[in-house]
């Protein structure tokens, strides 16, 4: 007894030295996320050591973490944590980290949700235009028809849509700032409207010529730290290091090494220094109704129901001549239906996308819409051509010997005695593939089609929670696929067989 006491008074303490040793390692560790896959200057992987980070926002994570121990007693130390930049509001307040710096833009929607630091850095948003193109364009309105990128769910893309109507322009929602400028130098599209170190970045990426910074900048901006609304209370202290930060020049020295600092932030730190949080915080935004947002979400389910209707019908088309081939064809072209069948299966759709847009773009420029039902389209043909296959093999070989006997050619065998019945067979798994199809639009958001699932994202983000635009976009989902998956039951009931 005394000594199961005594093993039990030990755990305990083993327990508690453990739980305290945890609990003063995070009162020492500043947790904070960011999105490295954003690269330079803001977070990326060091390519001297890829596990670990490094960017102007890295400093100023470590400047906040050492302000933040020298006020609390005891060393403290940053520790990165990657999230997707679009997610970083949502994962602050789900506890994943403290804080929130990538190059996080300072909106009333995001101040109005969260707690969220003083502005540390000033960009301008600006329009980047191909040579020829520099001395016509020199802001939105000069864009009337043209095609604009930039990132989605940022100040940029708000900019753009709110442009919309009075210019005429057409904005293009990327998922990374990479590929608008290759786009742009491709012909693809005729502007890009990003932030000022973003677009210099890209330019020294393309060696200075690929395109030209119109000097005129549509818009300023703020870069923002974001914590959890419950932690106003240590935002007040973040912002007490930032300041002091700025007072001590230590701040200026993190963007002098990173080559982003000019005048505009030193008089952002005059007025930042100038004012308290009273006058940064004044002006709660308004919440953004899902009312606003029915019309675009309207719109980008039109866009999902066109793509997978006519990436639908060329991959029933497509998938027919593959099972044509497989089972009536010559050794050699059922041999290379095969490799295309398996090839296609055994590799990532996301990854098809990529080629065929991106890929063939030195052969054929192809419009992204257009890129999008050929990707789907031949990646569920390879599905629907099994199926086929399936449903026409499992027509029973003596009907098919007493047709040949009754003197019926293949093709007539084909259309009416095996066609007919394999059609019943193939109908219920095609209405699964044309479900999954729906679904699986939404990948193609990643070559600038905004669907459902990306215009859903660009409202989560603004608003700042994914339930009602999750709900919404769930909804429309199930409206669209509900219906067809009931007029298949419908259909395989009508063709059920005699008993």
């Amino acid at each position: 007894m005394i000594a199961a006491r005594t093993l039990g008074v030990t755990g305990l303490a083993l327990c508690l030295s453990t739980t305290l040793g945890a609990q003063g390692a995070s009162r020492r560790e500043l947790v904070w996320g960011g999105d490295a896959e954003g690269g330079a200057p803001f977070v990326e992987a060091d390519p001297a050591n890829p596990s670990r980070v490094r960017g102007f926002d890295v400093e100023v994570a470590e400047r906040i973490a050492r302000g933040l121990g020298g006020s609390r007693g005891g060393p403290r130390t940053a520790r990165f944590v990657q999230v997707q930049w679009s997610n970083l509001d949502q994962s602050v307040e789900r506890g994943d980290f403290t804080l929130g710096l990538s190059g996080v833009e300072d909106t009333p929607v995001r101040r109005a949700r969260h707690a969220v630091t003083i502005p540390y850095f000033e960009f301008r948003e600006v329009l980047a235009v191909r040579p020829e193109d520099a001395g016509r364009i020199h802001g939105l309105a000069d864009l009337r028809g043209r095609r604009v990128a930039t990132l989605g769910a940022t100040i940029a893309y708000d900019l753009l849509v709110a442009a919309r109507d009075s210019t005429g322009l057409i904005p293009l929602s990327y998922d990374d700032d990479v590929h608008p400028y290759a786009d742009l130098a491709r012909g693809r599209v005729d502007a890009v409207l990003l932030d000022h170190i973003i677009a210099q970045r890209a330019l020294r990426r393309g060696g200075g010529s690929a395109f030209v910074i119109v000097a005129q900048p549509v818009a300023l901006g703020h870069y923002v730290g974001v914590l959890a609304r419950a932690d106003s209370a240590l935002r007040d202290s973040v912002d007490a290091v930032l300041r002091e930060a700025m007072r001590d020049g230590s701040l200026e020295q993190i963007f002098r090494r990173w080559d982003v600092w000019d005048p505009s932030q030193g008089a952002l730190f005059d007025r930042v220094l100038r004012t308290n949080r009273a006058a940064t915080a004044a002006g709660a935004a308004r919440a953004i109704s899902a009312i606003a947002y029915l019309p675009s979400l309207a719109g980008a389910a039109g866009v999902t129901a066109l793509v997978s209707l006519l990436s639908m019908m060329l991959a029933v088309i497509v998938g027919l001549g593959l099972a044509s081939s497989r089972v009536y064809g010559p050794v050699w072209l059922r041999a290379a239906t095969t490799v295309y069948i398996e090839l296609i299966r055994g590799t990532p759709l996301l990854l098809q996308l990529f080629v065929i847009y991106y890929g063939l773009a030195g052969v054929v420029r192809l419009p992204a819409f257009l890129a999008a039902v050929l990707a789907l389209g031949l990646n569920y043909a390879a599905y629907e051509a099994e199926i086929y296959r399936g449903a026409l093999e499992a027509v029973p070989r003596p009907q098919l010997e007493a047709a040949r006997t009754l003197g019926l050619s293949e093709l007539q065998i084909l259309r009416l005695v095996r066609g007919p019945q394999a059609l019943r067979f193939a109908l219920a798994p095609m209405t699964n593939d044309f479900v999954a199809l729906l679904k699986d639009s939404s990948l193609v958001s990643v070559i600038t089609v905004v669907e459902l699932t990306k215009e859903t994202a660009i409202y989560a983000t603004n608003v700042g929670s994914w339930v009602v635009p999750g709900a919404l976009c769930a909804a429309i989902y199930l409206a669209m696929s509900l219906p067809l998956a009931r007029l298949a039951r419908r259909l395989e009931h009508r063709w059920r067989p005699a008993a």
